[in-house]
């Protein structure tokens, strides 16, 4: 991949000297993102991860991260390679992704806020639709298929969870989604102008499911989650509003979970992560289904 990444940039700018410059790593979890100084512009260079390919749909990813781009919420890409899953993105100068700028802050929930907004009012549909328990029978698939195991008690959470989706959320609508809306996707300039990146597992889902996503991998406070809820939905959210955030937080963990499996089965150093998300599920699942007035917060909370 890394001969084939530098191949498609000597070819792009035309000049066989270049060398894919690893040094300035800048994060990811599903991939891997390099800024490369180019003929005098910076770029964020996208390294697929393992596995990636069985997980993701590039040429659906292709579309919608265009379609996030000509609404202005997304950074400006470059090139983009279906096939691969190579991208070459314009990086937003001095820049600043919100898990580093504290994603408590007030401000920055109005900014998570008001992209969260203007991706789930946009007139653009996606293509596709994301929905968790297909993408986890998906992933479960390919932990099969690479011999892996479950957890001992997996089959059974797992009912409970899809039991409490089949009793309780049963009206969920469908809106464009970005559904990987983690505090590291977030990412602001020094003009504070504000972007939503990484658009690889969007889809047509419920918005409840992004707002979800922000207040558990940003582990947000009482306050901040109270401060984020309120400026998305102009009030605080309805019954049936929270009960959404709470079964998305929850079935967040099993999905993730199971995709972490992937990466560790695949040789990568995923153990932990998938450890942790797994036995906050754990817990979680049991709260959701034996405590029917528990908070948000309490899904957060260590």
């Amino acid at each position: 991949m890394e001969e084939l990444i530098q191949r498609r940039l000597r070819q792009l700018f035309h000049d066989d000297r270049i060398v894919f410059d690893k040094s300035r790593f800048t994060g990811g979890l599903t991939n891997y993102n390099y800024i490369m100084n180019i003929q005098g512009t910076e770029y964020v260079i996208r390294k697929p991860g393992g596995m990636t390919n069985q997980m993701i749909d590039r040429s659906i990813e292709k579309v919608n991260n265009a379609i996030a781009c000509e609404l202005g919420l997304n950074s400006q890409c470059f090139y983009f390679d279906e096939i691969s899953g190579i991208k070459i993105s314009i990086y937003i100068q001095n820049s600043k992704d919100i898990a580093h700028a504290d994603p408590c802050k007030p401000e920055n929930l109005r900014a998570v806020s008001d992209l969260m907004k203007k991706t789930h009012s946009s007139s653009k549909d996606f293509p596709n639709i994301f929905d968790w328990r297909m993408e986890l029978d998906k992933y479960e698939q390919i932990v099969k298929g690479l011999n892996g195991d479950f957890f001992f008690d997996y089959t059974s959470l797992k009912k409970q969870l899809f039991d409490f989706f089949d009793r309780h959320l049963q009206n969920t609508i469908s809106v464009p989604c970005h559904n990987d809306t983690v505090p590291e996707n977030f990412v602001i300039d020094d003009k504070g102008k504000a972007y939503l990146i990484d658009w690889e597992y969007a889809g047509m889902n419920d918005p409840n499911w992004d707002v979800a996503a922000y207040i558990i991998e940003s582990r947000l406070t009482v306050e901040a989650i109270n401060a984020l809820v309120n400026d998305y939905y102009g009030q605080f959210p309805t019954p049936e509003e929270v009960l959404k955030i709470k079964g998305y937080m929850v079935a967040q963990d099993l999905l993730w979970t199971v995709w972490a499996l992937i990466r560790h089965y695949n040789g990568e150093d995923f153990l932990d992560y998938c450890n942790i998300r797994y036995e906050r599920f754990r817990r979680n699942i049991r709260t959701i289904t034996g405590e029917a007035d528990c908070s948000i917060f309490d899904l957060v909370k260590d």
